[in-house]
């Protein structure tokens, strides 16, 4: 995974009057949860452009003082109308300590539905799993080699033995409809292989 080294500052008082001052001053409040004890900080507001901005999962090293925390971004909250960032939640890693995270899904292969002129639909941009983060892959690989038209992906058809899968199990993540003029094409063929198949039983 990416890493972001970032430089931060102790907030000596907490509390909405001081958040609403270092706002002011074009910095974030934040707070960094996980580990033996909370600490509140800030980052100067142009900070999140690394971690924000991307589809990436960023490793946060954030330097408190004479500490380094490795991190991850839990949650983040935007003004409404100028989509400043106002607050965000750091998970201070743990080696040993499954984190929760959602992954970029990666399509990999060509999907035959889409070769005969169906329509690929990806219905999810990410996953939610958890995991540990030093076994943690930057993305969800889906193979879509073997997907025809009216065919379906679903989470429990990913297989990971480092990863549990948080999303239902029957939730369809990629999908090939069927174009104009592909759905008769795709009936001819399923009732041709029928036909084989039926000549073949009786031939025994």
């Amino acid at each position: 995974m990416n890493t972001v080294s970032l430089s931060g500052s102790l907030r000596e008082n907490v509390g909405k009057k001081d958040a609403k001052l270092q706002r002011k001053l074009g910095k974030v409040p934040c707070v960094i949860y996980g580990g033996s004890e909370q600490k509140h900080f800030t980052l100067d507001q142009k900070d999140f452009k690394s971690i924000v901005f991307t589809p990436e999962i960023i490793i946060a090293k954030i330097t408190l003082g004479d500490k380094t925390y490795e991190s991850i971004l839990q949650d983040i909250q935007y003004h409404p109308v100028s989509d400043e960032v106002l607050h965000a939640d750091f998970l201070e890693l743990n080696p040993e300590k499954p984190v929760t995270i959602a992954l970029p899904i990666e399509l990999k292969g060509t999907a035959p539905g889409v070769v005969k002129g169906g329509k690929l639909r990806l219905k999810m941009r990410k996953l939610r799993v958890k995991g540990l983060i030093h076994t943690m892959p930057e993305h969800v690989v889906i193979d879509i080699s073997k997907l025809d038209v009216g065919r379906t992906i679903k989470v429990r058809d990913i297989k990971n033995t480092d990863l549990t899968f948080l999303e239902p199990g029957n939730l369809v993540i990629v999908s090939i409809a069927a174009a104009r003029g592909v759905t008769a094409d795709v009936e001819e063929e399923q009732i041709e292989a029928e036909g084989t198949e039926g000549g073949e039983e009786s031939a025994e």
